[in-house]
């Protein structure tokens, strides 16, 4: 007999488990910043380069991609969330909302998911996917960058991280 891995379970906790990853990386920034006494907040408009997007963003579009996921595949309306977050406390809290929100869907709403479709409007114009590409192919590799420029982005700025931060082993 083989198990198999359901949509449930490659969305809801691999969701949850890099939101609250997130959550530390932020609480070691905030903490690293205020040991060196400086304003945390500069942390938050930090960019790797120019023209890449700011920490602050990253965690909204970490979050935004987790709150859409689990709704678009059980065909469930998404909670919207204005981008107004400020501080590390904002973005703690907003955090805490999608991880509750991630947490509120059961086993059953993922059934047949991997083949719903999916369509998401772009900049270069509409794109189509079925569940299971869209988990896979969209979903976690956009998660994993965010997730991955916001550790690379309080890195690059003295916070002391390492591999097992990111990975959620401590």
């Amino acid at each position: 007999m083989t198990d198999t891995l359901s949509m449930y379970q490659a969305t809801v906790p691999v969701l949850q488990r890099a939101l609250r990853t997130l959550k530390s990386l932020l609480e070691k920034g905030e903490a690293h910043a205020q040991a060196q006494g400086y304003d945390p907040s500069v942390l938050l408009q930090s960019r790797l380069y120019p023209d890449m997007l700011p920490l602050l963003r990253q965690v909204q579009l970490a979050t935004d991609t987790s709150k859409f996921a689990p709704a678009r595949l059980t065909g469930n309306e998404s909670p919207r969330f204005e981008d107004v977050e400020t501080s590390f406390a904002e973005l703690q809290a907003r955090l805490d909302r999608v991880i509750e929100y991630v947490g509120s869907f059961e086993p059953a709403q993922f059934e047949g998911s991997e083949a719903r479709s999916v369509t998401l409007a772009s900049r270069g114009g509409e794109r189509q996917f079925d569940g299971r590409g869209y988990l896979l192919g969209f979903v976690l590799p956009n998660l994993f960058f965010h997730v991955s420029t916001a550790y690379a982005i309080l890195r690059h700025n003295g916070v002391p991280l390492g591999k097992l931060d990111y990975l959620g082993a401590r």
